[in-house]
């Protein structure tokens, strides 16, 4: 059941240009840029049980719905109490980009929702959340917004306490993906006003701030567009996702896996990607880029990466990496709208293997999966902002042991 209004959301279509950069273009960098758009709208019609049919796992794993009643779900954090909260980055037809960001509860046994509350509506793309000490903090491009003992009051949210506002409000990869690090710190990105393009250092970087929003700083730079990022359960290093440039062709420029090894560090854009990928749209400075720890296949746009730090799956994922690649937009064949597997050796990644497969089928999608999260029990939800459902992938492992036998 889904309780006060909702919107049925398009899917964001991205824009790129290279207007408004703040040097001249390199004609032979970028004359073979073909553009390609695969159009994008809103799923029509019911969600179909028969959908998670075609989604492809490992042994053992099993995939379930857990609502579609969540249209635009992005980003996801638990509460204290169970209650799961789900971002939206807005529609893509009102000139004012309004979202909605909801409350899903009665998780707990089955994994079925009881019920969906809108909680905040009409907010600026408001993509990101993070949850602490019975607040729920959500990120629009400009500001951090906190509801304070929000689980007590889902059907009558208290006004929210604005905690910082000194970001710029693009809309250009100003949608933010953000999360509380190990020093108590949230940890906002403001992704690149552009396609491509020079900028001031207010963009291309992932910032942070203390709890009541001062003390901002900046802990990378060079970082074109992310929207996913986590610690390593064990080093509590920063690792992120990283979205290369449109227009270069199909296959360039190699998406990104990184790790920040020290503040401060830059990881190239607009000037270089992957491991020394140089573009030369611009002249790059002299400076030591810190290459990616991993390159990804190009335009799949990775996300909402996580360390699997649950104990219900095998051994291997423990510790390591699952990411959803939401699906390539501009190229001439589909690729992405997978969910990744990287394991790390040491703190070096492994080429990545694919984990969850099946939202593309023969070239057209039905779904983009879009942020993880690792529940207590182990399990792991999985949203989709193209069919407006969650999902919850487990393991069996009475399922493993009888297909051993076989």
């Amino acid at each position: 059941m889904l309780s006060r209004r909702l919107l049925l959301m398009p899917a964001f279509l991205a824009v790129t240009t290279l207007s408004g950069c703040e040097a001249a273009s390199n004609e032979q960098a970028v004359k073979d840029q073909n553009p390609v758009v695969v159009a994008r709208s809103p799923k029509e019609g019911e969600f179909k049980q028969e959908y998670l049919e075609q989604i492809s796992l490992p042994a053992g794993f099993r995939i379930e719905l857990v609502t579609d009643q969540t249209p635009g779900a992005r980003s996801m954090v638990l509460g204290s109490q169970g209650t799961l909260f789900v971002g939206t980055r807005g529609e893509r037809s009102d000139p004012d980009r309004k979202g909605d960001v909801y409350a899903v509860s009665g998780l707990a046994g089955d994994f079925v929702a009881d019920d969906v509350v809108v909680i905040a509506e009409d907010l600026y793309m408001p993509n990101g959340v993070a949850f602490r000490d019975g607040a729920l903090y959500i990120a629009e491009p400009n500001r951090m917004l906190r509801y304070d003992k929000i689980e007590s009051r889902l059907e009558s949210p208290p006004e929210p306490v604005i905690v910082n506002d000194s970001y710029p409000s693009d809309r250009h990869h100003g949608w933010k993906y953000i999360g509380i690090g190990p020093d108590d710190r949230i940890y906002l990105p403001v992704g690149a006003p552009c396609n491509i393009c020079e900028s001031n250092d207010e963009y291309a970087v992932i910032t942070s701030i203390k709890m009541d929003g001062s003390d901002k700083r900046t802990e990378a730079h060079g970082i074109r567009n992310t929207v996913g990022f986590d610690w390593h359960p064990k080093t509590q290093e920063l690792w992120f996702t990283e979205n290369g440039r449109d227009l270069w062709s199909d296959d360039m420029p190699p998406e990104e896996l990184n790790r920040v090894s020290q503040r401060g560090e830059h990881f190239g854009y607009p000037y270089e990607y992957g491991k020394g990928h140089r573009d030369y749209v611009f002249e790059a400075p002299d400076i030591n880029f810190t290459p990616a720890a991993l390159e990804l296949p190009p335009h799949t746009a990775p996300l909402g990466m996580k360390f699997y730090t649950g104990a219900m799956f095998p051994e291997k994922f423990h510790n390591n990496i699952l990411i959803p690649h939401h699906g390539s937009w501009n190229r001439s064949v589909p690729d992405g709208y997978y969910i990744s597997f990287v394991t790390l050796i040491g703190n070096e990644p492994q080429p990545h293997e694919i984990f969850a497969s099946g939202w593309l089928q023969d070239g057209e999608y039905w779904g983009r999966p879009t942020d993880l999260l690792v529940m207590p029990d182990g399990s792991l939800l999985v949203s989709d902002d193209y069919a407006g459902a969650i999902y919850r992938i487990w393991y069996d492992d009475a399922a493993q042991d009888l297909a051993q036998e076989q």
